[in-house]
């Protein structure tokens, strides 16, 4: 079911003869090589109802515009972390079949090297941009990458004329710097070489801003359209941002987490994202608020406010970004889409004693200048599920929170402005969309050998009435066995410890996107479709079972060990050994001489 906000007085058959009009003005252009630019934007961790346009109070008004400009997709789905949506964005493929079925930080060491595990892109697989690319495209990235560091993975490999790229999982925004003990170092690299440092007066929002409209700049005159991918630190761990865009939400959020929730769960019901009977996840209470001493409560609203300030500073450098296509005359021919990579996280490393002793060692947690250079915070557990409201999970876990992520789409002629769409729609079929508004025909078989899996979602931009999907397919998805299950209004869900507990479950995410009612004693003809559905899912992708006990936090421990620090100190450990080698010889030596 499609809701049109906005245009909701056109009739049907006006709207039809528009964009009928908009479609025969729009693809003679594409057949003349007057092809749209792109501008693909990916927040990071942001939560389903933090940006304005999705119900939250961060003031995001760039983002808004664009939202009233183009269409919101409500049923939007990610991967439950950053790399496997990264990976499915880029190629139109299932994660597995892409080569990150898990990522390095996380797998366990059984499945390392199986086929599916590579944790980088792997061979048979071809981004949007090398396709771009033979369109006749420049391309750019600008942002966090995490998708390889070998050369055959770097982006000048992966069809990007001009790259700067943060390669690892997230880092500091104002230093050259590591944001968890997991990296030795931080991993910056431009056009395929490692970058030594960072430029003065560094944030990382500013930063990639700066180097997408420099390249756009330096290479207009060539006459080709673009391809820009803009990938955000923001609001990834840690939470940071320029002491003015915190200061400017001084005050907010005293009001605690249960009314925030309450007032973001009216905004979406109003702005048609949400039936007005659609049942919610339960959120934090005002109960817990009113336990907190006043001190609490005063961090509490502290780390909410750099949350929104640094959701606002990545905004600010949106609108500068769409300023300078105005102002250069490039912003009509240009279509923006605009998503986050998963729900928000509800992680806080200083309750692991190992991360709080690192943490407490290279940074500050004054509450006076949370969020600025030098400080560490996170949003914490509470307002990472108000992030996510209405829906239940966050980061890593594969419940709605966790997957459900907003879209926007604008910048197509077509497209009635305002447009909501309720239907079912993947990550994967980003990549075929923006292939066809390039005027590419799908589907798009790539080098490797692959058929991107996804579909194109141009006929639903464009008012088409028919779903993405039928509702008797099915689109399966697993990451470090946190799995799930798509079909039609129906999701078939499993999380591992500590999210849940192995158990498969059954929901109507339509009515229930909150998943508060379990429906397999109900349905359990649907339950057992399902479940062989995901068996076959699992076979046909190369889904490996997670070994018994497996624990997030001692693997990372055990990777982080393993594969990135013993390959950065094992030349030093080699000479220590030598050292120690010839240091037991040399006292063996002397006690045999001493003895004669």
């Amino acid at each position: 079911m499609s809701v049109n906000k906005g245009g909701a007085g056109i009739s049907r058959a006006r709207q039809g003869a528009a964009v009928l009009l908009a479609c025969l003005l729009w693809l003679p252009m594409a057949v003349a090589g007057a092809r749209p630019n792109i501008v693909l934007i990916v927040a990071d961790d942001i939560g389903y109802s933090d940006f304005g346009a999705f119900g939250g109070e961060i003031e995001t008004p760039h983002i808004d515009a664009l939202a009233r400009e183009g269409v919101r997709f409500a049923n939007f789905h990610a991967a439950s972390s950053c790399a496997p949506t990264r990976a499915m964005l880029l190629t139109g493929v299932d994660n597995h079949r892409a080569g990150i079925g898990s990522m390095r930080e996380l797998m366990p060491l059984a499945h390392r090297g199986e086929p599916g595990y590579d944790g980088v892109l792997n061979a048979s697989v071809q981004t949007i941009a090398s396709l771009l690319q033979g369109l006749g495209y420049r391309t750019s990235v600008a942002g966090k990458w995490h998708v390889g560091i070998e050369d055959e993975n770097l982006p000048p490999a992966r069809g990007f004329d001009r790259s700067v790229i943060q390669a690892d999982s997230g880092s500091d925004n104002f230093e050259m710097r590591p944001y968890l003990p997991m990296y030795p170092e931080a991993r910056w690299f431009r056009n395929g070489e490692r970058m030594l440092a960072l430029p003065e007066g560094f944030y990382s929002s500013t930063f990639f801003v700066d180097e997408t409209i420099d390249f756009l700049e330096s290479t207009r005159s060539e006459g080709k359209p673009f391809f820009a991918y803009v990938a955000f630190q923001a609001n990834h761990l840690p939470i940071q941002a320029p002491a003015q865009f915190i200061d400017a939400y001084r005050g907010r959020f005293t009001e605690g987490w249960a009314k925030i929730r309450e007032a973001r769960v009216q905004k979406i019901r109003a702005s048609g994202l949400l039936d007005s009977a659609a049942t919610l996840a339960p959120g934090p209470t005002q109960a817990q608020w009113d336990a907190l001493t006043p001190q609490e409560q005063y961090f509490e609203a502290r780390r909410m406010q750099a949350y929104a300030g640094m959701a606002t500073a990545m905004d600010y450098e949106i609108g500068r970004l769409v300023r300078y296509l105005r102002e250069s005359g490039q912003y009509e021919n240009t279509v923006f889409v605009v998503f986050s990579d998963n729900g928000a996280t509800a992680a806080e490393p200083y309750d692991n004693a190992y991360g709080r002793r690192w943490l407490e060692s290279n940074y500050h947690r004054d509450v006076e200048t949370l969020g600025e250079k030098g400080s560490w915070v996170a949003a914490g557990s509470h307002w990472g599920r108000v992030s996510n409201t209405p829906l239940d999970g966050t980061k890593f876990s594969a419940g709605e929170g966790g997957v459900r992520v907003p879209l926007i789409v604008s910048g197509l002629p077509a497209i009635a402005a305002g447009t909501v769409n309720r239907e079912f729609a993947y990550i994967t079929d980003l990549a075929p969309t923006l292939l066809e508004i390039a005027g590419m025909a799908l589907p798009v078989v790539v080098d490797g050998g692959q058929t991107m899996t996804g579909r194109s979602l141009l006929p639903a931009l464009t008012g088409g009435s028919a779903p993405v999907y039928s509702s008797g397919e099915a689109i399966g998805y697993e990451f470090s066995g946190n799995s799930a299950l798509y079909r039609g209004p129906y999701k078939l869900v499993r999380n591992q410890p500590p999210d849940g507990d192995r158990q498969w479950r059954l929901y109507n995410i339509s009515e229930d996107p909150g998943e508060t009612l379990d429906l397999r004693e109900q349905l359990p003809d649907l339950y057992q479709d399902m479940l062989q559905d995901y068996e076959d899912y699992a076979r046909d992708n190369g889904v490996l079972p997670m070994p018994e006990n497996y624990s997030l936090a001692q693997q990372v421990m055990i990777n982080t060990i393993v594969f990135f620090y013993l390959p950065k100190y094992l030349p030093y450990l080699g000479i220590f050994l030598m050292l120690a080698v010839a240091v037991y010889y040399y006292r063996r030596f002397t006690r045999h001489r001493q003895k004669r």
